[in-house]
C-alpha cells in the first residue's frame, strides 16, 4: 500500500484500465473508508451504488460517451440520500422537517456524498488503483438515470467514480499556485495580485495542453472552463431535484 504522501500527491485521473478484476478485499477496504467518512451531524446523508454489471456500464457509456464508464472494473455512484432517515423517522412516527426544501439541505447531501467519494479516491489510490471522477453522470440525463438506478424520492446523483487497475499514467495537470488557493485570515482582496498570478497559471495550462502526452490542444484555463460553464447553463437540475422530492424554497 502506498504511503499518504504518494497517495495524495501522485494522484492523476485514470481513464484506461486493465481487464483484471479488483480484489474483493480491496473493495472491502474502500467500502470501510467510505463508511468512515465525516458527515454533517453524523447524519450520513449519502449512499453509494456499486456497479459491476457490464451491460449497465455500457448503457451509461452510451448516455455519456465517457469510455471509462464501460472499461472500468467497478463504477461507484455517490448519492445525496435523505430517503433512509425518512423511512426510519416515519416508522417511528417522527415528523420529518422539510429540510430538503432548503439550499442547506441540498448542500449538506452534496457535501456528504463528495466527502465520501474523496474517501474512496484516497483508499483506492493507496491500493494502487486508478480512479476517475465523472461529474457528467449528474447532468447528462438525470431523470433517465434516476429511473435506471431506481432512485427513490430524497435521493439524487452527485458524482460517479470509475475504478480499475490502471493501464496508463497520464501527465500531472498543473494546479493553481498556493498563492491563489490559500488566503490568510481573510480573502485576499488584492485583485491585481490575483489576476497576475492567474494569468501566469493560464499560460502554464496552455503550455501543458500544447505538449502533454496522449493528445494536445490549444486550450487555456479560463476560456476552457468558461466554455464548460456556458454549456452547463443548459442543464435543468432544479427541475430534476423537484422531481426527486426537493422543492427548494430558501
Amino acid at each position: 500500500m502506498k504511503d499518504v504522501k504518494d497517495t495524495l500527491l501522485d494522484r492523476v485521473s485514470i481513464r484506461r484500465y486493465e481487464r483484471e478484476a479488483i480484489p474483493e478485499e480491496t473493495m472491502e477496504f474502500i467500502y470501510n473508508a467510505v463508511r468512515n467518512t465525516p458527515t454533517s451531524y453524523n447524519g450520513q446523508q449519502f449512499s453509494v451504488i456499486d456497479i459491476d454489471d457490464q451491460n449497465l456500464k455500457e448503457q451509461l457509456y452510451e448516455m455519456t460517451n465517457q469510455k471509462q464508464l464501460k472499461t472500468c472494473n467497478r463504477l461507484l455512484i455517490f448519492l445525496s440520500d435523505y430517503n433512509k432517515i425518512t423511512l426510519l423517522a416515519e416508522k417511528k412516527g417522527l415528523t420529518v422537517p422539510p429540510f430538503t426544501n432548503t439550499m442547506d439541505g441540498v448542500t449538506i447531501g452534496i457535501i456528504d456524498a463528495s466527502l465520501a467519494m474523496m474517501s474512496a479516491v484516497v483508499a483506492a489510490e493507496a491500493c494502487g488503483l486508478g480512479c476517475n471522477c465523472v461529474g457528467y453522470l449528474r447532468t447528462v440525463d438525470p431523470l433517465k438515470l434516476a429511473q435506471m438506478l431506481k432512485l427513490p424520492k430524497g435521493v439524487f446523483v452527485v458524482c460517479g467514480l470509475a475504478l480499475g487497475i490502471p493501464r496508463e499514467h497520464p501527465d500531472h495537470k498543473p494546479k493553481q499556485p498556493a498563492s491563489v488557493v490559500f488566503h490568510k485570515n481573510c480573502y485576499n482582496t488584492d485583485d491585481q495580485f490575483l489576476i497576475s498570478e492567474l494569468e501566469k497559471y493560464d499560460e502554464v495550462i496552455k503550455q501543458y495542453n500544447a505538449t502533454r502526452a496522449g493528445g494536445t490542444s490549444t486550450n487555456d484555463w479560463v476560456g476552457h472552463i468558461l466554455s464548460y460553464y456556458d454549456h452547463a447553463m443548459e442543464y435543468r437540475i432544479l427541475d430534476y431535484l423537484k422531481s426527486q422530492g426537493y422543492d427548494i424554497q430558501r
